[in-house]
């Protein structure tokens, strides 16, 4: 299996957890796996981005590459459109993230709904999902992450099963966190299946 992952999002959302257990998980089943992470000013709300590879020695992702885009953030998901192919699964959160330079009212968030209108024409696996919404559902907004993750692990990129990875988020989840982690992963993982 040769595959190319790149995970896009904000400083908060949980990128780097997210990479984590996704690297580990497929290590742990045997499957060839790097990666590079890229920190923009990631704990002001800047960008965020992890490429993962599967099968392939370099871990970074050039334009048109990417077989799989999840994007924690939305606007972040349409800035890296430029390193996917009409052939490239999208898995995106559609709720935003704003910045604060527009609390600040000194900019405005675009309007997205016309944007993931043509992201759906346009390609031919896209899943959208309320992530932070769905993480308040399963207990805590920060499982935004887990939630996205589950998308990905159910969207039949990999034929791993549920427990396989909820296993993973069991070991490397600080305990007091594992139980909203855990439904997150679940009602992620429902989005796609």
């Amino acid at each position: 299996m040769k595959l190319r992952i790149l995970v896009v999002g904000v400083g908060g959302q949980g990128i780097l957890l997210f990479s984590r257990v996704l690297g580990e998980t497929l290590l742990g089943a045997n499957i060839d796996v790097a990666m590079s992470e890229v920190h923009g000013m990631a704990q002001r709300g800047g960008v965020v981005e992890t490429n993962i590879v599967v099968g392939l020695r370099s871990p970074l992702i050039s334009e048109k590459e990417a077989d799989v885009l999840v994007g924690l953030e939305p606007v972040e998901t349409l800035r890296a459109l430029v390193r996917t192919n009409k052939n490239t699964t999208i898995i995106t959160n559609t709720e935003p993230v704003i910045p604060q330079i527009v609390k600040e009212g000194l900019a405005s968030y675009p309007d997205l709904s016309e944007a993931l209108d043509q992201l759906k024409a346009a390609y031919r696996r896209v899943y959208t999902f309320a992530g932070e919404s769905l993480a308040r559902q399963a207990g805590t907004s920060r499982a935004l992450n887990m939630v996205a993750l589950g998308a990905l692990a159910a969207s039949g990129v990999f034929s791993l099963p549920q427990k396989t990875w909820e296993n993973t988020i069991k070991r490397l989840v600080k305990p007091k966190y594992v139980e909203a982690n855990l439904k997150a992963f679940d009602l992620g993982w429902h989005i796609t299946s």
